[in-house]
C-alpha cells in the first residue's frame, strides 16, 4: 500500500511538471500561431480580412458639421466689435460608403487607389434639414483680398454685387457650394463662380494614394508611400513635407503603445501623430486609445518641430501663437486656417478674437481606438475646424472698421466611425475570443501543473518523513 501511495505521488508530481511545461510551451507556440494568422489576414491583398475591410469599410462612417452662426453681423461691420458666434448642428452625412477605385497592385508590394468622395445627408441624425439657414461668413468676400490684389477695384465689385462680410445661406449652400455674385462679377477662371466649404466634393476623389500591402514586411502595412505620385508634399519647409504613417483607418498590426501613431490627412495637408492615452473596452474588444496631443499643435516656441509649418507671421505673431495652422498653400491661395474645434489648445490671443466658443477636450479633441493585435481602428473621432483669415483695411469698406486680423470660424466637423455590432461579433470570434481561450488554457495548465507538482511533492516529503520514522 505504501509503495502504491508513493508511486501515485511521484506520478502526480510528474504529471504536474508536464502540465506546467505544456502550459509554458503553449505561450510561445500559441503566440506564434496567432501571430502568423494575424500576419496572414492583415496583409492588404485579395482574400484577406484586411483587404475586404480596406476596399470598403464594413462599418458606417459619418461626418457631422456644426456651422457658426453670427449673432451680431451689423455691429461687426459698422463698429468693429467682436463677432459673437453660436454653433448650429450637427448636420450629419454618411461618407466613405463607396468602394475604392482604380485599385492597382504595384512593385515592391504596394497598391495604388483612389478614394471616391460622396456624402449622403442623414436627416434622422441631424438637428434640421439642409435648407436650414445661417448668418455666416461670406466665403468669397473674406477670401477675395488674398486672391484679388487690386483692392480699390475689389471694393467696387463688392458693392456692385451687393455683397457683404456676412450672408444668409442654407446649410447645403455653405457646405457643398453655391454660385456667388461677387465671384460671378470678378469672372476669373482661376477663381470660378462657385464656392463652398467643401466645394467641389461629390463626384471627386481623394488621391492617388500608393500604400504598402505588408506582404513582405508586416510592419509597413497600410503605410503611405506616395500621395499623388510624390513621396513628399510641397507646401511646407523641411521635414514638415514628409508623408508619414497611414490614413488612420488602420495601422500595422501589433501596436506598441509606447510608440506614436502617424497619420497623414489630405484635408489638413500634413502628417500628424497620436500618442497612447489609455486602455478601453469597445463592445467586448480591448482597444488602445490614441489621442492627438496638445503638443502637436503647439507654437514653435513650445514644439520646435512645428517651425516649418509656420507661414503667416501677421496671424501667428512671429510664430509664437499655437493651435492654428495656415493651409492656404494647399488651398489655391485661399486664406484657410485649420484648428481644433472652438480653438481647443489655441493661444489665448486667438481665442479672444471672437466670443461664444467653448472649447472642451471631451467634445473637440481627436482620438482613435485601435485594436493592438490587428492594428484596425475600431472607433475614431477626427475633429477639425475650418477658419478664414482676413485683415482690417481702409481700402475695402466692409473691412474698414475691424480692429484686429481675424481668424474666423466657419464650420467644425467630426468624422466619426464605430465598429458595428455584427463586425464586432465577427472580430471577437476570430481574434479576441481565440486569444482569450488560449490565454485561459495557458494559465489553467500552468496553475494546475504548479499546484499539482507542489501538492504531490509536499505530500511525498511528508509521506517519506513519516515512513522513515
Amino acid at each position: 500500500m505504501g509503495c502504491t501511495t508513493q508511486s501515485g505521488l511521484i506520478a502526480g508530481a510528474v504529471v504536474g511538471v508536464l502540465l506546467a511545461i505544456l502550459g509554458g510551451v503553449l505561450i510561445p507556440v500559441g503566440n506564434i500561431i496567432i501571430e502568423n494568422e494575424i500576419k496572414k489576414e492583415a496583409v492588404i491583398e485579395n482574400g484577406t480580412i484586411a483587404y475586404d475591410n480596406w476596399v470598403k469599410t464594413s462599418s458606417p462612417v459619418y461626418r457631422q458639421f456644426w456651422l457658426f452662426h453670427v449673432l451680431n453681423p451689423l455691429d461687426v461691420i459698422t463698429y468693429g466689435v467682436k463677432p459673437e458666434l453660436t454653433q448650429k448642428g450637427p448636420y450629419t452625412y454618411r461618407i466613405r460608403n463607396l468602394s475604392k477605385e482604380n485599385i492597382t497592385m504595384g512593385e515592391n508590394h504596394t497598391v495604388s487607389f483612389l478614394q471616391p468622395n460622396s456624402a449622403e445627408f442623414q436627416r434622422d441624425m441631424s438637428v434640421g434639414s439642409e435648407d436650414d439657414t445661417v448668418i455666416a461668413l461670406n466665403l468669397a468676400v473674406a477670401s477675395a483680398p488674398s486672391l484679388f490684389p487690386i483692392w480699390t477695384i475689389l471694393n467696387s465689385l463688392i458693392k456692385k454685387s451687393n455683397s457683404s462680410l456676412f450672408q444668409k445661406r442654407t446649410v447645403r449652400e455653405m457646405l457643398w457650394g453655391y454660385t456667388d455674385p461677387l465671384l460671378a462679377l470678378i469672372n476669373l477662371p482661376a477663381l470660378g463662380t462657385k464656392t463652398g466649404v467643401l466645394y467641389p466634393y461629390n463626384g471627386t476623389a481623394d488621391g492617388l494614394y500608393t500604400i504598402f500591402t505588408g506582404k513582405d514586411d508586416i510592419s509597413k502595412t497600410a503605410i503611405i508611400k506616395y500621395y499623388k505620385g510624390a513621396e513628399n508634399l510641397s507646401f511646407w519647409k523641411g521635414n514638415c513635407n514628409m508623408i508619414n504613417g497611414t490614413d488612420g483607418v488602420s495601422f500595422p498590426p501589433f501596436v506598441d503603445k509606447k510608440k506614436k501613431l502617424y497619420i497623414f490627412n489630405s484635408d489638413i495637408c500634413r502628417s500628424i501623430y497620436a500618442e497612447f492615452e489609455g486602455e478601453h473596452n469597445l463592445k467586448g474588444i480591448p482597444v488602445y486609445r490614441f489621442v492627438i496631443p496638445e503638443h502637436a499643435f503647439a507654437s514653435p516656441l513650445v514644439n520646435p518641430d512645428n517651425l516649418c509649418f509656420c507661414t503667416e507671421l501677421s496671424v501667428s505673431r512671429n510664430c509664437t501663437e499655437g493651435g492654428i495652422q495656415d493651409i492656404s498653400a494647399c488651398q489655391n491661395g485661399k486664406p484657410v486656417y485649420i484648428s481644433l474645434p472652438h480653438f481647443l489648445y489655441a493661444s489665448e490671443n486667438i481665442k479672444g478674437l471672437v466670443t461664444g466658443l467653448k472649447p472642451s477636450e471631451e467634445e473637440h479633441r481627436i482620438f482613435l481606438d485601435v485594436d493592438p493585435i490587428t492594428g484596425f481602428t475600431l472607433r475614431a473621432a477626427k475633429r477639425i475646424q475650418i477658419n478664414l483669415m482676413f485683415k482690417p483695411t481702409d481700402k475695402i469698406e466692409v473691412f474698414s472698421k475691424l480692429k484686429d486680423t481675424l481668424v474666423f470660424p466657419v464650420v467644425w466637423l467630426n468624422e466619426t466611425a464605430v465598429v458595428d455590432d455584427d463586425t464586432a461579433k465577427m472580430f471577437k470570434a476570430t481574434v479576441t475570443t481565440p486569444m482569450n481561450i488560449l490565454m485561459i488554457v495557458q494559465v489553467v495548465l500552468l496553475c494546475l501543473g504548479i499546484v499539482g507538482f507542489l501538492a504531490c511533492s509536499i505530500a511525498l516529503c511528508i509521506y517519506s518523513s513519516r515512513k522513515s520514522k
